[in-house]
């Protein structure tokens, strides 16, 4: 792991960074490089990165209602994902998956052929989220319209060049959706539109969870380097997945920054790994709990873990005037004063849906702006519990730190090294120590 130094950028610069650009967005055509302005044009994809998520993103891109689309292009670091995924697509999509031999690509940077390709007019963005800043950076430069899962970084460095990089969006007129799917749920939706309007009142606290049971764990396969090897299993490693915090409690950490309207001025809190596997290494936490303080007052509680044992996944919120849960409003007294009888569609091809309609009318949007800040909340609550200090949000954003580095040799030597005994050792104060904390 890396240390953290000092500040590389001003409070006004930081604030210049992550401002939002707006009017002066370019008018690109329904589909860059592409075919014409038809209202029903072909929009040709490369998939970047074929797990689970990749796939499932790519199986929404093609299911589109009506939508004339094709996937021309697929890359992963490992030769077997992209042969099941093109041919698991193909036996569902036919002729909508049209993947000559040629735009397979293998490897770590097997990404950069596909931005480079002129075919090639969105991209899904789905490796593991370490790699997320650089790839959204590359697509930006290379023109593409983007979806991207979540996180989209795992690091202070990370952050601010998805806020860069989403500028230069906006001024080449990209279109860009992330996989914090909640925004396309309708009963969220609805449900933010009644807190807006004042149904519970003043917000004064909330409580976000993610408390489920463990995560999937991978063997090294014949063949792998030490690298790659990090690679295939990368949930355990803190500088691919940004620990569990990051990559899958961002969602209701996401949730209290929508609601509220902004994100939090400092984190602390407390974590660590209470069921350990010999035979299955990891430094990721299997816990935290933090504390997330706004300017506004708000105090979020914030809880996730991955062990056995009584789950919750929710967010739920408390005004002057009553208690939100999602889809639920009450007051003290035990009222149901609003509730959601609507009948949601599945929001992770809602993604979708919205994101080609983005692209063929040529609606600005750009989710990148909150999918930095909600992963650098949950990237900021991570430094907090590991060097065990309450860290303020412009100190830590503006950090010179990186724990993911541009570019993975794949026959190096790998970023974290294994003990003697094949442990490895979790994430502490020792790593990230903090100028000025």
């Amino acid at each position: 792991m890396s240390e953290i130094s000092k500040p590389v950028l001003s409070r006004r610069e930081l604030i210049k960074t992550a401002s939002v650009v707006g009017a002066g967005m370019a008018a690109f055509p329904y589909i860059m490089r592409g075919q014409a302005n038809a209202e029903n044009s072909l929009i040709r994809i490369g998939l970047i990165g074929c797990g689970g998520r990749g796939s499932g993103a790519a199986d929404q891109t093609l299911s589109v209602p009506g939508s004339n689309v094709k996937i021309v292009a697929v890359a992963d670091a490992f030769l077997n994902r992209v042969e099941s995924t093109v041919k698991g697509l193909k036996a569902k999509h036919g002729d909508k998956v049209d993947v000559t031999p040629e735009k397979m690509h293998v490897g770590l940077e097997g990404y950069m052929k596909i931005l480079q390709d002129k075919d090639v007019d969105m991209v899904i963005l789905a490796t593991p989220p370490g790699f997320r800043p650089f790839h959204f950076a590359a697509a930006v430069a290379s023109g593409k319209h983007v979806f991207m899962e979540k996180p989209v970084c795992v690091d202070a460095a990370g952050a601010r060049k998805v806020l860069e990089a989403a500028q230069e969006a906006d001024k080449k007129g990209l279109k860009v959706v992330v996989g914090l799917q909640r925004h396309y749920d309708d009963k969220y939706r609805e449900t933010y539109k009644r807190v807006k309007d004042g149904a519970i009142g003043e917000i004064l606290q909330a409580n976000v969870y993610w408390n489920g049971s463990g995560i999937w764990w991978r063997k090294r396969e014949e063949g792998m380097t030490d690298v790659t090897a990090q690679v295939h299993n990368w949930y355990h490693y803190a500088y691919l997945s940004g620990d569990h915090i990051c990559e899958q409690h961002v969602h209701n950490i996401d949730v209290a920054n929508w609601f509220l309207g902004e994100t939090p001025v400092s984190a602390f809190g407390v974590g660590g790994r209470r069921v350990i596997t010999p035979d299955q290494p990891s430094e990721i936490f299997d816990h935290f709990a933090v504390n997330l303080i706004y300017k506004s007052g708000v105090s979020v509680a914030s809880q996730c873990r991955q062990y056995p044992g009584l789950g919750r996944v929710s967010e739920d919120f408390r005004g002057t005037k009553g208690i939100c849960e999602v889809g639920k409003i009450s007051d003290y007294k035990g009222n149901v004063v609003w509730k959601y009888e609507g009948k949601s569609e599945n929001p992770y091809q809602v993604e979708h849906n919205e994101l080609h309609q983005f692209i063929r009318s040529n609606t600005p949007h750009n989710d990148a702006y909150y999918g930095a800040t909600s992963s650098f909340t949950a990237a900021l609550a991570r430094y907090a519990v590991y060097t065990g200090k309450e860290l303020k949000w412009d100190q830590t954003l503006a950090l010179n730190d990186s724990v993911m580095s541009e570019k993975l040799d794949p026959n190096g030597a790998p970023p974290v090294k294994a003990n003697a005994d094949g442990s490895l050792t979790l994430p502490n104060s020792r790593d990230y120590k903090i100028a000025g904390s």
